[in-house]
């Protein structure tokens, strides 16, 4: 058994100061205050004094990192899942933007196997951004892929075959019955790079749709008569909604709205990292594209945003800082929320007994000075 003792721990209805944590086979098997625990015999002991256990977090989009990028080389997902721990991520969606299908086909088999000994942050399954989106707001993916959706180009897409989360444009011809069969298949179906109407993303959300990609970026500003696809997404309970933090991609003003509209139930910080998180600046792939990376942004040579270099516990702070929440209140944004979304309520997300050991231990000042996956250590500043 390992017991992480003397920390303050966040379990989802408290915070408990100076307790402890029991972990056996991977998995939570105790949670207590330091008086409460007796004597254990034959346990590995991890002192957190002064230190924060929070569960770990769940990036839904990230595009790939330390130099490589997963459209451009799928085979780079596992390596790159072995560095994600630093960040605090013990579960991830690698995103493929819009490509060929045998790019896709590729990241499934790359996803199918597992490499022996493997030690990281678990890419749970593919996130396919594209390639059935709206030319209009195509942003930095390749216009030359994006392609009309066709149910009988999606009926092996499920998370058993490697898929969980497809962004597509509800207002194509041929999108709702997409969304459908994907739904159906228990993929979880996004919004997203769409000049969708609000009655057109309603009309996606009715037919399966559970999620938006990136709040406000790709997709019609909002206005007072037509609040379009962000309005639609803000205004749903059914949906989830992703957010890239950075303070570029969304104004902080606005990041502090979207809170206080959606609170930690509804608001899901994704990273939308690219290849050149962990890097310096410089020039990085995104897909086939090449994206010029100076101090915090990622454009295009036209200008054009093109992911980002945000890491998920910088997007922790930065909440933080932005709408004056507590930690407690921002763990859920990405642990609990994109847990319940993905189906994974019962297994991953918070520190509860029978849940996976994916927990981050934080310092003070809220970076990472340790990450577990499944109970084992796999980060250690």
């Amino acid at each position: 058994m390992l017991l992480i003792q003397n920390g303050t721990i966040y379990t989802p209805d408290e915070v408990i100061d100076g307790g402890t944590v029991g972990i056996k086979n991977g998995r939570i098997v105790t949670i207590a205050a330091a008086q409460d625990i007796g004597p254990i015999g034959a346990a590995e002991v991890i002192d957190a004094t002064g230190k924060l256990l929070v569960p770990g977090f769940i990036d839904l989009q990230c595009n790939g990192g330390f130099g490589h990028d997963f459209t451009a080389d799928p085979a780079s997902i596992w390596e790159a899942a072995a560095r994600l721990p630093q960040y605090g991520v013990t579960t991830f969606l690698p995103t493929i933007i819009t490509s060929p299908f045998d790019t896709i086909q590729a990241a499934q088999a790359v996803i199918a196997n597992v490499p022996a000994d493997f030690k990281g942050t678990w890419p749970l399954g593919l996130h396919l951004e594209g390639p059935f989106l709206n030319p209009a707001k195509k942003g930095a993916h390749n216009p030359h892929y994006l392609c009309s959706p066709q149910v009988d180009r999606v009926l092996e897409w499920s998370p058993e075959s490697g898929v969980c989360l497809v962004t597509l444009a509800p207002e194509l011809d041929g999108a709702l019955e997409v969304v459908a069969k994907l739904a159906e298949n228990g993929v979880v179906v996004s919004a997203g790079h769409s000049m969708a109407t609000f009655d057109e993303a309603a009309a996606g959300f009715d037919a399966g749709m559970r999620y938006g990609t990136h709040l406000f970026n790709a997709m019609p500003q909002i206005h007072h008569r037509e609040p379009g696809l962000a309005g639609a997404l803000l205004a749903d309970d059914r949906l989830v909604v992703g957010l890239i933090p950075d303070g570029i991609h969304v104004h902080p003003a606005l990041i502090k709205t979207v809170w206080q509209t959606l609170g930690n139930g509804r608001l899901n910080l994704v990273t939308d990292a690219m290849g050149a998180i962990g890097m310096p600046s410089g020039t990085y792939l995104l897909g086939e594209f090449e994206v010029t990376v100076t101090g915090t942004t990622a454009h295009l040579a036209n200008g054009t945003l093109a992911g980002s270099v945000i890491v998920m516990d910088e997007a922790i702070r930065k909440l933080i800082d932005y709408t004056d929440c507590s930690l407690a209140e921002a763990l859920p944004t990405v642990t609990t929320t994109p847990a319940r979304l993905l189906g994974l309520k019962h297994k991953k997300g918070q520190i509860a007994p029978g849940f996976d050991a994916d927990l981050v231990l934080l310092n003070p000042d809220l970076t990472v000075d340790m990450t577990f996956v499944n109970g084992q250590i796999v980060y250690k500043s």
